[in-house]
């Protein structure tokens, strides 16, 4: 079990509870004077529930099962509102396409993705960090943030193409 699932079931340092992100979205709403409403809520919970790297049209598609009232206008606003507030991080891995990720709790990782099938894998390693961390030293460079993403093809992919004559 990862440390975010621990602190919204009340764990984590000193048994204070750390607020979920529907509840840190619902705090944002109110401190900025904002509407609340049921759609933006059910937008949320099926973004969070989703997990991975989320199109608007997968989103789109999932809360239309819960509600088929909500329009896509409405989808691109509340994840506008979750990347506004740190909750969701908007990423591009080419395609034009915009995809976001939870970002509560969530530690530095960087991505492969496959350029055939789409598939993004998210990964962390020190070594890489290190190294990068004494490049931008040895340059002068201080860096304020960073992301690696490495495009290829994956094992079904390469497979697939293998396979076919």
């Amino acid at each position: 079990m990862n440390e975010t699932s621990d602190r919204g079931r009340g764990g984590g340092r000193g048994g204070a509870r750390e607020a979920s992100p529907t509840e840190a979205l619902c705090a944002y709403i109110a401190e900025n004077g904002l509407k609340h409403s049921r759609q933006r809520d059910r937008i949320a919970e099926a973004f969070f529930a989703m997990g991975g790297h989320v199109s608007v049209e997968e989103l789109v598609a999932r809360v239309r099962r819960l509600d088929p009232r909500i329009s896509v206008a409405t989808v691109y606003r509340t994840m506008k509102l979750l990347a506004d507030c740190g909750l969701a991080v908007p990423r591009q891995f080419g395609g034009g396409q915009t995809r976001y990720e939870a970002a509560a709790g969530r530690g530095h990782h960087d991505h492969l993705i496959c350029t055939g099938c789409g598939e993004i894998v998210e990964f962390a390693n020190e070594k890489i960090e290190t190294l990068q961390a004494l490049v931008a030293r040895r340059h002068g460079f201080e860096v304020e943030s960073h992301k690696l993403e490495l495009y290829g093809r994956c094992v079904r992919c390469r497979s697939a193409r293998e396979a076919t004559p």
